[in-house]
């Protein structure tokens, strides 16, 4: 009998830990729930409707005309075609040059804390600040630091960012040049965990460093690169400032990615029902990327 008062002070105890823990919790979920959720319904119900500023008096409900209207716009085909260029482009750089540098880095015992703080620099500088940078100190005609490097190599100079056959690839090293450090620090924490036992035991089978780098080291570090790979794809498809700063989408249309399409549409041309509509359907990509990426991460 004495026990049953304590169960039941227990379970008040715990309906009151759980009522105090909600009480904390609940403005950081209604704050998130204003900042996210409420735009992103407003956004989807902003698709469905015909919102143009050029013209005010053609408003109103007209569904999915928005997305059906995108299978005859050339211009949504070419920026979709750019977003998967310059996503697979900057994941797939990002990737192997993090892992060559992470294995070049950890064959030194010294300064690899230097090299760390060095490798931060990049990520922690706004994407926008990173642009800029690159539009007026690197990728410069006559002055940029490119420039002056295939003037000095008898390349001639080029208009990197204003011609667009450069400008794709311009905008890809910068977002490489940005975010490999990110894969670079991640790839090289995974590494330094690796137990030394089972290297020492491929040395002594005679296996070559390519075998013990194919059939170890890869199928060791998979889950952390399979991260790497959904983190900084998710990044590049959303990728905005950067390329904004240093080509605003041009020359033309070159570096338009559809992030950079909708945001064209929606406050150059003031087109909000088909801005938001292209907004959507890279909204559904990302979501889709995510969700098979994380499939195929599980299946691995």
């Amino acid at each position: 009998m004495p026990s049953v008062p304590r169960a039941l002070q227990r379970d008040t105890l715990a309906r009151q830990e759980r009522r105090f823990a909600l009480a904390l919790l609940a403005p950081a979920l209604l704050v998130l729930l204003l900042t996210t959720t409420v735009p992103l319904v407003y956004l989807a119900w902003t698709s469905l409707n015909q919102i143009n500023l050029g013209m005010p008096w053609l408003k109103g409900f007209v569904g999915v005309a928005n997305f059906l209207a995108m299978g005859a716009d050339p211009r949504f085909w070419n920026s979709l075609w750019l977003t998967v260029i310059y996503t697979g482009c900057t994941v797939v750089l990002q990737v192997v040059i993090g892992l060559s540098l992470a294995l070049l880095v950890l064959q030194i015992p010294r300064g690899q804390a230097i090299l760390r703080v060095g490798a931060i620099l990049p990520i922690v500088l706004a994407p926008v600040v990173v642009g800029l940078f690159w539009r007026t100190l690197v990728l410069s005609p006559d002055v940029g630091l490119v420039d002056l490097a295939t003037r000095a190599l008898g390349l001639g100079s080029h208009n990197w960012l204003g011609d667009p056959q450069l400008a794709l690839i311009s905008v890809i090293a910068i977002h490489t040049w940005q975010w490999t450090p990110f894969a670079f620090l991640v790839l090289l924490a995974t590494l330094a965990t690796l137990p030394p036992d089972v290297y020492e035991a491929a040395r002594l089978d005679r296996a070559s460093a390519w075998q013990r780098f194919t059939h170890i080291t890869l199928p060791l570090i998979r889950p952390a690169i399979m991260m790497v790979v959904i983190m900084r794809m998710m990044t590049a498809l959303s990728a905005f400032a950067a390329i904004f700063a240093a080509t605003g989408g041009g020359p033309g249309s070159a570096t338009e990615i559809l992030n950079l399409y909708a945001y064209r549409t929606s406050f150059t041309e003031l087109n909000l029902g088909y801005g938001a509509a292209l907004a959507v359907v890279l909204l559904a990509i990302t979501l889709a990327v995510s969700f098979f990426m994380f499939r195929l991460r599980r299946k691995a």
